[in-house]
């Protein structure tokens, strides 16, 4: 554990820090697996572009679990170690895909991106101008979070807007 790395946090406690990335982590792990799985079984019109988007969140979440991680052992703390222990600590928990329609997997997606932005938004708030570390990774994985959203949000407006041309174009044969 680095000392003078752990010394620079101010104003609060890096045993509640190291809580609260656990929290995340559990968050990170579980939304890895929802990405890997809905990519997996997603159905429909344009999937291949949903199966490209699926994937590469999915290494995000994996990278992202990776940066959380080597912060909680830098505060001398340990990462939660059994996946059981994801689904008590999770802020935003799971839920496994029911319907494996794209429109429904990515509603899905996109609310597991809100509560991720959610969740982030709180740390970065809460380490700001007190643990400049801790700061700058939340922040880097708030900034792919927002992005996330925005690129699930497009696709699901793009395959909606295609189906309605689609439907528009076969009314008038």
């Amino acid at each position: 554990m680095a000392r003078v790395g752990k010394s620079i946090i101010k104003g609060i406690e890096a045993k509640e820090v190291v809580r609260l990335l656990n929290k995340a982590y559990a968050d990170e792990w579980l939304s890895f697996y929802q990405y890997y799985i809905e990519e997996k079984v997603v159905k429909g019109i344009m999937k291949d572009a949903a199966i490209a988007e699926l994937a590469q969140h999915a290494q995000d979440e994996l990278r992202h679990a990776d940066m959380v991680a080597q912060r909680i052992l830098q505060l001398g703390g340990t990462p939660l170690l059994n996946p059981k222990e994801w689904f008590v600590h999770s802020n935003c928990g799971y839920e496994e895909p029911k319907n494996f329609d794209i429109l429904a997997i990515l509603e899905d997606a996109i609310k597991g991106e809100q509560c991720a932005i959610r969740t982030y938004s709180e740390l970065v708030e809460l380490t700001r101008n007190k643990d400049i570390v801790t700061y700058d990774i939340v922040s880097q994985i708030l900034a792919d979070e927002v992005e996330h959203e925005e690129d699930l949000v497009a696709l699901q407006e793009d395959i909606t807007e295609f189906v309605k041309e689609l439907k528009a174009s076969m009314q008038k044969l």
